[in-house]
C-alpha cells in the first residue's frame, strides 16, 4: 500500500497539481494586491469613496450592505481581466507562435509502397491493351 502511495505521490501529475496550486496562491496575493493597492486608489481618486463598502440600505433594522457586494463583483472582474490579460493571452500568443513554427514534415512514402504503386500502375497498363 505504501508503494502504490509513493507511485502517486511521485507522478507527474501530482506534482504538477501541487506546483499548479502554490503558483496560483501566489499569484493570486498578487492580483489582490493590485486590486486593493492600486485600482481602489484610482476609484477613490475618480470617485471620491475608497471603496463601497460604506453604501447600505436599511429597512427596519435590517441593514443591507450592497456596497460590499459591489466590491465583491468589482474585484471578480479586475481579477478576471488580469488572468485573462497576464496570463490566458500571453500563453495563447506563446503557443500559437510555437504551433506556426513547428510544422510536421511530411513522410517519406517507403520504397515498398512505391514499388507496389509503380506494379499496380504496370498492371492497369498491360489490363488496358
Amino acid at each position: 500500500m505504501l508503494k502504490e502511495f509513493r507511485n502517486f505521490i511521485l507522478r507527474g501529475n501530482a506534482i504538477d497539481l501541487a506546483v499548479a496550486v502554490v503558483l496560483g496562491a501566489a499569484f493570486g496575493a498578487v492580483v489582490t494586491s493590485l486590486v486593493q493597492d492600486i485600482v481602489t486608489p484610482i476609484i477613490s481618486i475618480l470617485f471620491g469613496k475608497p471603496g463601497f463598502a460604506d453604501l447600505t440600505i436599511t429597512i427596519n433594522d435590517a441593514v443591507i450592505r450592497y456596497g460590499s457586494f459591489l466590491n465583491a463583483v468589482f474585484s471578480l472582474v479586475l481579477i478576471g481581466a488580469a488572468v485573462f490579460f497576464l496570463v490566458v493571452k500571453p500563453v495563447n500568443l506563446l503557443m500559437a507562435r510555437r504551433k506556426a513554427g513547428v510544422e510536421p514534415a511530411p513522410d517519406a512514402v517507403p520504397e515498398d509502397v512505391v514499388l507496389l504503386g509503380e506494379i499496380r500502375d504496370l498492371l492497369r497498363a498491360q489490363s488496358s491493351v
